[in-house]
This record gives structure tokens, C-alpha cells and sequence, in this order.
């Protein structure tokens, strides 16, 4: 004869709820927020700097952005506080601790 198992009674939630939970569960918050940071990138630091620069990737906190030039690598190393204030501004914390303008 077959046992079935106990039928365990759930309360519905939310899918924003499910994702949070699955999102911590999986532990991969932080991944999530770096990607962000890349997608938003032209939103946060406007079309003009956008225009000359490229998120490349991630590194213990650090964002690595080529950029097309010299003369703007030099603008935005000058402008780097700035930018990084923005960039967490926008992510809601404190996302990324530096940034290095390649």
C-alpha cells in the first residue's frame, strides 16, 4: 500500500516576495546589484559620458570603465567622487567602492 506524504498548507505570497526570498536563498543579491549598475549606467552618468565610456565588469567592489580617451580618462578620474556617489545613489547603497577608468 502507498503513503502519501502530509499535504503542507502554504499562505500565497507575492512574486516580488518569492523572488526576494529565492534571490537571498541563492545568494546572489550582490551579483544582481553590480548588473544593475552596468544596465543603468548611460541613466546615471548621462548620454555624454556614456558616449565614452563602457562598463566592463566588477572586482571586489571595484568598476572598471574603459574609456575612449585620454583627455576623458582624465576628466573622469577628476570627477571619479562624483560618479561614484551617483552610482550608489542610484543602486540605493553602497555598491561599488571605486572605480578604475581604463
Amino acid at each position: 500500500m502507498k503513503r502519501s506524504l502530509p499535504v503542507r498548507k502554504r499562505q500565497p505570497v507575492s512574486v516580488g516576495q518569492a523572488m526576494g526570498d529565492l534571490i537571498r536563498e541563492l545568494g546572489i543579491g550582490k551579483t544582481l546589484s553590480e548588473y544593475g549598475v552596468i544596465t543603468r549606467w548611460s541613466d546615471v552618468v548621462g548620454d555624454r559620458i556614456a558616449a565614452v565610456t563602457r562598463p566592463e565588469r566588477f572586482d571586489r567592489g571595484i568598476l572598471f570603465v574603459a574609456v575612449s580617451s585620454a583627455p576623458w580618462r582624465a576628466e573622469l578620474t577628476l570627477r571619479r567622487q562624483e560618479i561614484l556617489d551617483r552610482i550608489n545613489a542610484a543602486a540605493g547603497g553602497t555598491i561599488v567602492r571605486d572605480i578604475r577608468f581604463r
